[in-house]
């Protein structure tokens, strides 16, 4: 992958000022977020709001990557868990709270593929099946999961009751009961 051209000052602060802004707006009114009012409220023009970043989606790249990092390292400190399948679980409710109350991530996962945008192995959708992959193949080499579950299955159902929550109040338990439903599926334990 060719290393990036370090920016001039000027160019990092106004790419500095675009993401907090962008922050800000998807904050308040989601992955839609008008691009004109980030500029405006960055003190910078159209022109140099698309200069740094191409498309939509790539401002919401930019706007999550740190956070989406954060989570991707909380699955590495987890492979050495003594229960991979929990581990797994516990892993999926972090990114099902993060995406629920986290206005736009959700549906900045689902647009990901569909726009044209940084390379697809530097998205934040990447980065999460990286991660969460390694957690999965963990908990399927103990049993702890059924086979045919796939990373991308876990991410989805995991986005779905992102979409499903966000924004409600208690997202973040609603998002976590959620999820621990649909993968303890409904049925009684007998003990």
């Amino acid at each position: 992958m060719a290393q990036e051209r370090p920016r001039r000052a000027d160019a990092r602060r106004n790419y500095d000022r675009i993401v907090a802004a962008a922050e800000a707006e998807i904050a308040r009114h989601g992955a839609d977020a008008s691009l004109e009012e980030i500029a405006r409220r960055a003190g910078v023009g159209s022109a140099t709001l698309h200069r740094h970043f191409p498309s939509r989606q790539a401002l919401l790249e930019a706007v999550f990557h740190d956070r989406v990092e954060l989570l991707c390292a909380r699955a590495r400190e987890m492979h050495d868990r003594p229960d991979a399948g929990n581990a797994l679980l516990e892993w999926l409710q972090a990114v099902a709270a993060y995406g629920a109350t986290t206005r736009g991530l959700a549906r900045s996962l689902l647009d990901g593929g569909r726009e044209a945008g940084p390379p697809r192995d530097s998205t934040c959708e990447a980065m999460l099946i990286e991660a969460g992959g390694e957690l999965l193949r963990l908990a399927a080499e103990t049993g702890a999961v059924r086979p045919d579950v796939s990373i991308i299955d876990l991410l989805t159902l995991v986005n779905a009751i992102s979409l499903a929550t966000e924004g409600s109040t208690g997202a973040a338990g609603e998002a976590a009961r959620l999820l621990r439903l649909a993968v303890e599926g409904v049925r009684t334990t007998t003990r």
